[in-house]
């Protein structure tokens, strides 16, 4: 006797995630996993799957068609730096108690698991849809949010987006953004036996913290607040022996709220450090970091490193689709937003594509050792994608 469709659907889900964690997948070293997805695509229903020059996978079921919704799960993990802190297998995609474990295993190789099993599902028979459905796995997240998706989504035009990161199930329509901001002091080198022939960088670096803790911030009752913090601090020369530094270079994570652009933001440091009457003879410079790397297809990235912040209108038709897919699928549905970075910063913030965010995983478990997915969610999940899917594009 056959096992009934949910069943088969519940096993090819649970292993092909194990699949996927058992392929360690590094920024720049998607290959494996990339042709792994490619094929699994291949053989669950999809119409068309590629690699594309950049390295992200893309599968298509439907004709092409409107309308059309991507779903995108990013296929890069971060490192595991102590394989013996773990207490299982980082690579080993084990079932324990109800739980899936592994590196990327809810950050976010189990929402992509959920999304192909579930968009193959729709790919033929009754189930055909009126609409067409993508789904992406796309490269070097964890290095900078969005390139990857902008990639797709030059290909696929979609009219709305599914970002897959965790939400407990929720279903997320919004997301404060990020960049990083580059603070550089010069001063003027000196012996250290006579500070007074210098000017130390650090010192007028160090006194300027308070006018940018004191920046104006704001606000928004679904997103949170902006923010200013400092994340790393360095000076030149390093180390410093008998010598007044003539360089200090600080980063600082802005977080980011709709509508800030990034002349604002570099501005406003900027402003806030022009103000300080302590530089004397130093002079200061604000300028925004950018990403530089490579792909494992050998696609060259240069990205400053700025995500918009996006916000989905409660009543926008996409949200009120997912809502419907998501009720007939048994699912609670609420409403949120992320407190992370996602790559929807391109989709929606870029783009300006309607983007929602629906995934399995608990964000506290995103980069921990001993990483897991709940085996329940990622099948509730693979239900979900599934009605959310059918309810956008007109499926059953």
């Amino acid at each position: 006797m056959s096992s009934p469709p949910e069943m088969v659907a519940e096993r090819q889900v649970i292993e092909l995630c194990r699949e996927l964690v058992r392929i360690p997948s590094l920024p720049r070293e998607e290959r494996e996993v990339a042709e792994a997805i490619c094929r699994h695509m291949l053989g669950a229903g999809f119409d068309e799957t590629w690699i594309d020059d950049m390295g992200n996978v893309v599968g298509r079921v439907g004709t092409g068609a409107g309308p059309r919704v991507l779903f995108d799960g990013h296929m890069d993990t971060v490192g595991v730096s102590d394989p013996a802190a773990w207490h299982h297998d980082p690579f080993g995609g084990d079932v324990v108690g109800g739980r899936l474990y592994g590196r990327g295993s809810s950050d976010m190789k189990g929402a992509l698991a959920a999304m192909i099993v579930a968009a193959g599902s729709l790919g033929s028979g009754r189930h055909r849809l009126k609409g067409t459905v993508y789904v992406s796995a796309t490269v070097c997240e964890e290095l900078v949010e969005g390139p990857g998706l902008g990639r797709v989504i030059e290909q696929v035009c979609p009219d709305g987006v599914v970002i897959g990161e965790s939400t407990g199930l929720a279903l997320y329509i919004g997301q404060r953004g990020r960049a990083e901001l580059v603070l550089e002091v010069q001063g003027v080198p000196a012996h250290s036996s006579t500070p007074h022939l210098g000017v130390n960088a650090v010192r007028h670096l160090a006194a300027l913290l308070p006018a940018i803790d004191s920046l104006p911030m704001t606000e928004d009752p679904l997103l949170g607040p902006t923010l200013i913090e400092l994340t790393d601090i360095i000076s030149r020369p390093y180390p410093g022996i008998s010598v007044v530094p003539d360089l200090c270079r600080a980063t600082f994570d802005r977080r980011l709220l709709v509508g800030e652009t990034l002349e604002g933001i570099v501005a406003q440091l900027a402003e806030a450090c022009a103000a300080d009457a302590t530089r004397a003879r130093a002079h200061t410079r604000v300028s925004l970091a950018e990403a530089r790397f490579t792909t494992y297809t050998g696609y060259e990235v240069a990205v400053p490193k700025f995500a918009p912040a996006w916000k989905t209108p409660e009543d926008h038709p996409l949200v009120k689709s997912a809502q419907v897919g998501l009720a007939a699928a048994g699912l609670g549905v609420r409403l949120g937003a992320y407190g992370f970075c996602t790559n929807g910063s391109y989709s929606a913030g870029k783009y300006n594509i309607p983007t929602i965010g629906f995934g399995p995983a608990d964000e506290a478990q995103a980069h921990t050792v001993d990483e897991y997915v709940e085996i329940g969610a990622l099948l509730a999940a693979t239900r979900g994608y599934r009605s959310i899917a059918a309810a956008v594009c007109g499926g059953g």
